[in-house]
């Protein structure tokens, strides 16, 4: 068995940061041009170059999306962007698209090209043909049980690299490819600019009867007829390996640096452990209830199984049950560290501390000292700089939790 990449989402350079510090192989970002997500800041042609230049320093590679479906009014602009991209020393180029595909071979003949999700291959004779033309990596569609993710695995060569998504957001359209954006509000979702209307409350008109509507109700809230459950594999990792995944991607660009921490450390120590176990591997407990502290919609294993992740009908929302409370900027001494704070906690509280080492444990917030010097009761200033003392000793670039009550 080969052991899979852990490939993290980054929006901007703090995700990257974040993604890298806890464990991330690879992280997939976008430039400011033909990436499926235009909602981050993504990063410009500088911001691109220090990425990889970071990234290759501790040995990581970076993966740019290059997946939109492109009009003909901007392939002019596209060889300078896929040159630049070779330029900066990115690592792999992502696409859906055959015409940037084949460009992407003309203008960044050094790049590896990996084959979106966006194209929707869901078998393997389109694995096969795509290798052909120069393929090095399929990211297959998310909606393939895990029993033909194998077969895929054994009916293609050994070389070609197969990357799975394994956390994060579900569309309700295949493989995102979806209308719905671009119908009802103008926002094209193959260009990255996807309002999410799937994420909507929806109730019933009838023609003649206007302004009265009819919720069409599982609860009393309405439906939320498209509302897809999220993604979580954290708990099937020896199946996922054994079906031949060379990749476990986590999605989430335009999700919080925090996020990218949290679920990269959770399936780096979880495929650590199960490689350093084999058969006699069993989840711990700490890192499934790593997935439940990050935002998130009802979980699902997606189509692996060869069921439907399933609509969340009665609720459009996040469950939100932990917050930030502070990141570390520096350790002082075994009691002492700098924070930046990020939500009001007390003197007294107990915090959840997740350090880069990934093992999470509880720290009791003794003392803080604001930058006048003044020791204060709480800390409620968001991105306030403080001083504080606590009964452990916090890392430098550790995160502070607070279970909400």
């Amino acid at each position: 068995m080969i052991k899979p990449e852990i490939l993290s989402p980054a929006g901007d350079t703090e995700s990257l940061d974040a993604a890298i510090r806890y464990g991330a192989d690879a992280v997939f970002l976008a430039g400011k041009q033909f990436g499926m997500r235009s909602a981050p800041k993504n990063f410009d042609a500088d911001e691109l170059s220090n990425a990889c230049k970071k990234a290759h320093e501790l040995g990581r590679r970076i993966y740019v999306t290059c997946n939109t479906l492109p009009r003909n009014s901007e392939l002019a602009e596209l060889p300078d962007f896929l040159s630049y991209a070779q330029d900066c020393g990115v690592d792999a180029l992502i696409i859906a698209d055959l015409g940037v595909f084949e460009a992407a071979k003309r203008y960044a003949p050094k790049v590896a090209r990996h084959i979106s999700t966006q194209a929707g291959v869901t078998n393997y004779a389109a694995a096969n043909v795509l290798y052909n033309m120069g393929a090095s990596r399929v990211v297959l569609a998310r909606e393939i049980p895990l029993e033909q993710i194998a077969e895929i695995r054994a009916r293609v060569p050994k070389e070609l690299e197969i990357e799975c998504f394994v956390h994060g957001a579900m569309c309700v359209s295949f493989s995102g490819r979806c209308l719905i954006s671009s119908y009802m509000t103008g926002r094209d979702a193959n260009h990255g600019d996807c309002a999410q209307p799937c994420r909507w409350k929806y109730h019933l008109y009838e023609e003649t009867r206007p302004g009265q509507y009819f919720p069409v109700k599982e609860e009393n809230g309405g439906t939320f007829l498209y509302n897809s459950r999220d993604m979580c594999m954290i708990e099937h990792i020896p199946e996922l390996v054994k079906a031949g995944v060379s990749s476990f991607k986590i999605e989430g660009r335009a999700k919080s640096a925090y996020y990218a921490a949290v679920v990269t450390n959770a399936y780096r120590h979880a495929v650590d452990d199960y490689f350093a176990e084999g058969d006699a591997f069993t989840l711990k407990p700490w890192i499934k209830e790593e997935t439940e502290k990050i935002s998130h919609r009802a979980y699902s294993t997606g189509f692996y199984f060869g069921n439907e992740p399933g609509q969340n009908t009665s609720d459009g929302g996040y469950i939100r049950r932990w917050d930030v409370a502070a990141v570390c900027e520096e350790q002082i001494d075994d009691n002492t560290c700098v924070i930046s704070q990020r939500n009001k906690f007390l003197t007294g509280d107990v915090l959840d501390v997740l350090p880069p080492d990934g093992i999470p444990f509880n720290a009791v917030c003794q003392r803080l000292v604001n930058a006048d010097g003044e020791e204060v009761p709480s800390a409620p200033h968001p991105t306030e700089i403080l001083t504080m003392t606590s009964d452990r000793a916090i890392p430098k670039g550790s995160y502070l939790r607070k279970q909400r009550i």
